[in-house]
């Protein structure tokens, strides 16, 4: 059955990891990309609406060919726009609304009728990891579980967050490519870091799933990743220490980065959000941007 012929998706972008919930937590925020799709008659490419670039062309075409793959029907072209407020390349989900708003948006023009779970699904396999995908598609906050034979999608946890909490974003000027970052990483932890590493994100988890955000202060302490990527971010680890400095509850490295991020009530996200900025321009280091947000509890939407 044919679908319709144009469909617009407007999609969440995310924070992921939140401390030590490498690969597991993601939680989406108000920052949103909306994809244009519109079929074409004779065609059977993916063609950028605007010019695009090669990056975003390359994704969207691997995207397609997947999506064509798991439905079982034959390729046809589209044209396609992205717009919207994620940042790429800064740790805020913007290659996982680009893959899901495809993924989506072919779904409603070939009237495949995938539902949520199955473009998680396909997300994960494309992202190689759950957390900005789940975010992205469901909204929320979403703990995920994958297969730990292949780290294939299999389920997801998630939970709604009310608007009191604020988290604020400071993006660094500086592109950070998660297949990059990951170069950073090391092939083993020390036992005792994987130990305090678990015990962080469990609790965190836990602060959010009771709805206690007052157990938030200081919860995050990571020795999974940011101990290996936070250096490379210029003032990175002072923007965080800023925040928290300055009345924020805890903060994390937003994905691979280059963002950070704080979590605050909202009566002081100013003043969290200028001593974050401060602290980047002590260290020298020019912000891209920052911003004010909440979590976004409704998820991908498809018009």
């Amino acid at each position: 059955m044919r679908g319709t012929d144009s469909v617009t998706v407007r999609v969440p972008g995310s924070t992921s990891n939140c401390g030590s919930g490498f690969d597991t937590l993601g939680l989406a925020l108000t920052l949103h990309a909306r994809l244009t799709l519109t079929r074409l008659a004779g065609a059977a490419a993916a063609l950028p609406a605007d010019g695009g670039n090669d990056a975003a062309r390359a994704m969207v075409e691997t995207t397609a060919a997947a999506f064509f793959r798991c439905a079982g029907r034959a390729p046809f072209g589209f044209s396609y726009r992205i717009a919207g407020d994620v940042p790429p390349a800064r740790g805020l989900g913007s290659s996982a609304t680009v893959r899901t708003g495809v993924l989506a948006g072919l779904n409603a023009l070939a009237g495949a009728g995938f539902p949520n779970r199955q473009i998680i699904e396909l997300g994960t396999a494309l992202e190689g990891h759950p957390d900005n995908a789940a975010a992205s598609v469901l909204g929320g906050f979403c703990v995920s579980r994958t297969s730990p034979v292949n780290g294939a999608y299999l389920d997801c946890v998630r939970i709604a967050v009310p608007a009191e909490l604020a988290f604020v974003v400071v993006a660094p000027r500086v592109a950070i490519l998660t297949r990059e970052s990951r170069g950073a990483l090391p092939r083993a932890l020390p036992f005792f870091d994987a130990v305090k590493s678990i015990n962080a994100a469990a609790f965190l988890v836990a602060a959010f799933a009771t709805r206690n955000f007052a157990k938030l202060r200081h919860a995050v302490t990571d020795f999974m990743h940011e101990p290996y990527r936070l250096p490379g971010i210029p003032g990175g680890r002072r923007a965080i220490d800023a925040g928290i400095e300055a009345g924020a509850l805890t903060g994390w490295l937003s994905g691979s980065g280059s963002s950070v991020l704080c979590v605050c009530e909202q009566p002081a996200a100013q003043v969290v959000r200028i001593a974050m900025e401060s602290a980047l321009g002590a260290e020298g280091a020019a912000c891209e941007g920052a911003w004010v947000l909440t979590a976004e509890n409704d998820g991908l939407a498809v018009t």
